[in-house]
Formats: C-alpha cells, structure tokens, sequence
C-alpha cells in the first residue's frame, strides 16, 4: 500500500508538471507523455479499486511511462537538450529514409516556425529542396544556416556550387574566396576556387590559391593534379611534369596524370617516354582512343609507319570522330592511303553538332591545350621527318643526289 501511495503521489505530480509544460510549449512530445502517463495511473488506480494484480512486466512498462519518461523530459530540458528540436529531426530523419520527402520537409518546416534558429532542420530542409532541383529554395536554406553558424564551411561551399549552377559565376567564386579565407585548408573550395580562376583565365591567382593548399595537404593527389594543369596552361611544362609526376606516384590508377605527362614529353620530343606512359593510359577506356591516337604519332616520328597506321587504326576504330582529326594532320601524309574509313552500324555523323557538344571538363581543356601546342611544335618535328626521310631515301638510292 506504501509502495502504491508513493506511486501515485510521484506520478500524479510528474504528470501535472509535464501538463503544465505542454500548456507552455504547445509540443506533441508533451501531449504523448501526458497521455502515457495517464494511462498508466488509471490502470494502477482501476487494479486497487477491483483488486486485480498487474504481472511484473506490465507494471514496469507503467512505472517507465508514469515515472521514468516525464523524469528524463526533464533532466534533459536542465542539461539544454531541446526534445522538440530532437523529435522531429528524429522523424524527419525517418521519412527521409524511407524516402518520403513530403513528410520529411513539413516536419522540418513545422520545426522551423517553433525554432526558428534550428541550424540543423534549415541544414537537412535545404539538402532536401537541393536534391528536388528546388536551387534557390536550397540557397536561401543554406543562406541561414551561414547566418546561425559562422563557422558552418560546408553551407559556404553548398551556395558557392548552387550559385555556379544558377549561372552567378561571379558570386560563387566571391563565395568561394571568402571561404578559402576563412579557412584554408578546405580543401574541395580551394579546388573550386582555382578551377573557376582557370575558367577566367586568371592561372596566376589559380596557382597562388593551388600553392596555399599545397601547404595544408602536401601529399595530395589532387592538388598535385591541379597544379599540373595550372602549370601546363601557363605553358610551365617542367613544372607541370614534376607536378604529374607527384600525382601520379600517389595515385596510380589515374592515368590522366600519364596521359598528360606523355603530352608533355611528345612537345619535348621524349619519345620513348611519352610512348610508356601513352601504353599506361590503354588501361583506361575513355583515354585509350586518344592514347592510341598519340601512339601513332610518335610511331610516325619513329619512322615505324606500318605500326602507325595499325595504332591509328585502332583509335578511329574506338572513336570514329578521330578520322575526320587524322585526315587533317600533316604527320599522317605519309599513311593516310593505309587509315580505313570507321565501321559504323547506322548512319552517324563523324562530329556532333556544335550545339550538342557537352560543355568541356577542365581535364578535356588540358589536353587540348597541349594537343594545340604540340600541334605548333610539331611543324618543326615534321619538317625534321621530312629531311630525314629524304637523306634516309638519298642513302637508298644514290642517283636522286645526282
């Protein structure tokens, strides 16, 4: 009988201090308390009027709805954890993971208007309407988690890169310099940030920003990488080597660094170097038309014609656009009767239109930077071919000297 007093006494003042809370708070969490807690008494006091016994598994179920459960509502309101914030971060969390969007985004909502400086409900609602194609919505979310939370970098980055989808080039890059000053050691903006100076043609700011990073992550592939292409745009090829070269050693499955190294030593007339790392992107499926492509110039270089035309065969056989390219080049005169016209099931062009033409990636635009130099300076290696294709048929045949 003690015991049940005590009970009552304690579950009835634990209920009228979360009642006087949810009438404060206006929160379902204290509604669904208030109601467990009252279940759990009626029951207690229905077993005492009829005297019935309630098993020991129920009756603990009742002492942690009655007792237990408004207790921890209140330790936790005394240590700052707000159980509202909680709940429905909780739920949204739920629905997001059984991808229920709309439930998600009205919980989160419904979150905001009762805390209004919920960093993390404005955080997970605009990676929400940034996932839906919603950028601006997702903008002015991320905008207010910048504005709770000073320190929030990756709500910087965020609206820095839905800034460049909305076309604002201009902004995001003012974004991105105000985070890589705030801290510079974030890596992906740095990144970003020399990429968009790269876009502006401003490689000099790029390589400052590049160097800077290289500081904070000095065995990282792709600051090496980027610095590499930085370098190769300022036509610094040394540099951009020994930078490829870096990147490469760290990671080895990237054969756009060998790729772009082999350039580099075909524009320096390298060829037995350039034809290694050329026979290393063969590997890489995207890459090996183009690896195959440049195999044949420096077969041609070699004077290996027969091996030439078999290479760029191969490429035009991957890649059919690299007839109408071959069909161009001087260097190939020499085999052009040898290069077969692409195989091709239906009727397609050997060039997509201009419109229909993918904006090209940075590395896309490294590569054709070094292919237009290399272009320039093999018109002296050409010429080079060309005298000594004719000493080579002088010495075979004597009588064309006289």
């Amino acid at each position: 009988m003690v015991e049940r007093i005590i009970f009552y006494v304690l579950a009835i003042t634990l209920l009228v201090i979360i009642f006087l809370k949810m009438m404060k708070k206006n929160d379902m969490l204290y509604l669904i308390s208030l109601g467990l807690q009252s279940l759990s008494i009626i029951i207690n006091l229905f077993s005492l009027i009829f005297k019935f016994d309630i098993n020991l598994f129920f009756k603990a179920i009742f002492y942690i709805f009655s007792i237990a459960l408004p207790i921890a509502i209140i330790i936790c309101e005394k240590k700052g954890i707000n159980l509202t914030e909680l709940e429905h971060l909780t739920m949204a969390r739920i629905f997001l993971l059984i991808k229920d969007n709309k439930k998600a985004k009205r919980m989160l909502i419904s979150l905001i208007e009762k805390s209004p400086d919920c960093k993390e409900a404005h955080k997970m609602l605009a990676a929400i309407y940034e996932k839906e194609g919603g950028i601006r919505k997702a903008i002015d979310e991320y905008v207010r988690v910048v504005d709770l939370d000073g320190q929030a970098y990756d709500a910087y980055y965020k609206i820095a890169t839905l800034l460049k989808e909305l076309g604002n080039k201009e902004d995001s890059l003012d974004m991105l310099r105000k985070l890589v000053n705030k801290k510079p050691d974030y890596l992906e903006a740095s990144i970003a940030l020399s990429d968009a100076l790269c876009e502006q043609e401003r490689y000099k700011e790029a390589l400052s920003i590049m160097n800077e990073s290289l500081r904070h992550h000095p065995n990282n592939f792709d600051v090496y990488y980027s610095l590499g292409m930085i370098y190769t745009m300022l036509n610094d090829f040394s540099s951009a080597k020994e930078c490829y070269e870096k990147a490469a050693v760290i990671n080895t499955l990237e054969h756009h660094t060998n790729y772009n190294i082999a350039m580099i030593e075909l524009i320096l007339g390298e060829l037995d170097d350039a034809q290694r790392h050329f026979h290393e992107c063969l590997e890489d499926e995207a890459l090996s038309p183009h690896a195959y492509y440049q195999l044949s110039k420096v077969c041609m270089l070699k004077g290996d014609k027969e091996t030439a035309s078999q290479y760029l065969n191969l490429a035009i056989e991957l890649d059919n656009r690299l007839y109408k390219r071959a069909m161009e080049e001087t260097i190939f005169n020499p085999i052009k009767g040898y290069i077969n016209y692409p195989f091709m099931d239906k009727e397609e062009p050997l060039e997509m239109p201009e419109e229909e033409m993918p904006e090209p990636t940075k590395e896309e635009l490294v590569i054709e930077h070094l292919e237009k130099t290399y272009s320039l300076v093999g018109k002296l290696n050409y010429r080079e071919m060309g005298k000594q294709q004719q000493m080579q048929e002088k010495e075979n045949n004597p009588q064309i000297e006289k």
